[in-house]
């Protein structure tokens, strides 16, 4: 566990998928505060999991509560016998997101700022939605977006977005969901993050290896459905920050052509489907920034605090409940 952290852990029942019981794990920074008016609850990516201490630290000195969700089958959540990240539905983390919205309110009556980094930026978007659509929103406490490079739409050559191309997945999908189509790679991405390659940072690479998780059809038709379902057009129901690069570059083998540039996503889609998120939105394009804004290089990372900041001034004003009487604070929280 990462020092002066602390973590909790829902059971889920067993897999609908088959791979045994899923749990998923609610990661804290420091002792829970019964006083704090706001908090975060930051939801990963696909290879991926909350290591980022630096976002955590940075939040925490702008007054907030620090929560990250390791979802079931990612990082400190995954059990043995278990495909890292496997799903074929993107609802079903629902339960563990909302079951962590439940636990922040038992510690305190914070407001809530949900943050998600590229699957788990769509991840997110379609469950806000969906609890928008409940009238749930308020009700459980959530008052605003942060997405960090969403994952939109499916990049690479145009004939992977035409319909036959989503009927084969759709039929793959269900035949031989859990058939490999992407291995992981050697060097590329991983290498620019970690401090024992090319990079800044330190986590487990277990949990995170340099070349990724494989890739499964499984996975991607889920992936697809909810990008799909997103192109119709979303309302998450509250304001929202969208962070992105403003440049992609590929993904090779040379970790120095690729420190400067997002070599995960095609930006221009994050552009152009970062207005299907609904309500009212920020879009902010970072120089040089890697596909994490949170983990480029330092230029660009003080760049990506420095447009959070300049959103959190505006939110934090827009957003600014009166302080909890007595009463609040024994109300349920739904």
């Amino acid at each position: 566990m990462l020092p002066g952290y602390w973590q909790s852990t829902f059971p889920l029942g067993p897999d609908p998928d088959g791979e045994g019981e899923l749990e998923a794990t609610l990661v804290r920074r420091g002792e829970p505060d019964p006083s704090a008016r706001r908090a975060v609850l930051m939801v990963h990516g696909f290879t991926d999991y909350f290591f980022n201490t630096e976002f955590a630290d940075h939040l925490a000195a702008r007054g907030f509560a620090f929560y990250a969700l390791d979802l079931h089958k990612c990082g400190r959540s995954h059990r043995g016998g278990q495909t890292p990240h496997f799903t074929t539905n993107l609802a079903r983390y629902d339960v563990e997101l909302e079951r962590s919205l439940d636990a922040i309110a038992a510690e305190s009556p914070a407001r809530i700022l949900v943050c998600g980094h590229s699957a788990g930026g769509l991840v997110v978007s379609l469950w806000l939605d969906r609890l928008r659509r409940r009238g749930a929103t308020a009700r459980k406490h959530v008052s605003g977006l942060m997405l960090n490079s969403p994952w939109l739409d499916l990049q690479g050559h145009p004939i992977l977005r035409t319909p036959p191309t989503s009927a084969a997945l759709l039929a793959l999908g269900r035949l031989r969901k859990r058939t490999v189509i992407r291995r992981p790679a050697e060097g590329g991405y991983g290498t620019t993050l970690h401090r024992d390659y090319y990079g800044e940072f330190d986590y487990d690479l277990t949990w995170k290896p340099i070349g990724g998780f494989p890739v499964t059809f499984g996975w991607i038709h889920a992936i697809r459905r909810g990008q799909a379902r997103l192109h119709r057009g979303l309302d998450v129901g509250v304001p929202n920050l969208i962070l992105r690069s403003d440049r992609s570059v590929r993904e090779v083998v040379d970790p120095d052509q690729i420190q400067r540039g997002d070599a995960v996503l095609d930006v221009s889609q994050i552009a152009r489907w970062a207005g299907c998120i609904g309500n009212r939105t920020t879009i902010v394009p970072i120089a040089d920034a890697k596909h994490d804004v949170f983990l480029s290089v330092r230029e660009s990372r003080e760049q990506a605090y420095a447009e959070l900041d300049r959103w959190l001034d505006w939110y934090l004003d827009i957003d600014n409940p009166p302080a909890p009487t007595q009463s609040d604070r024994s109300d349920g929280h739904g």
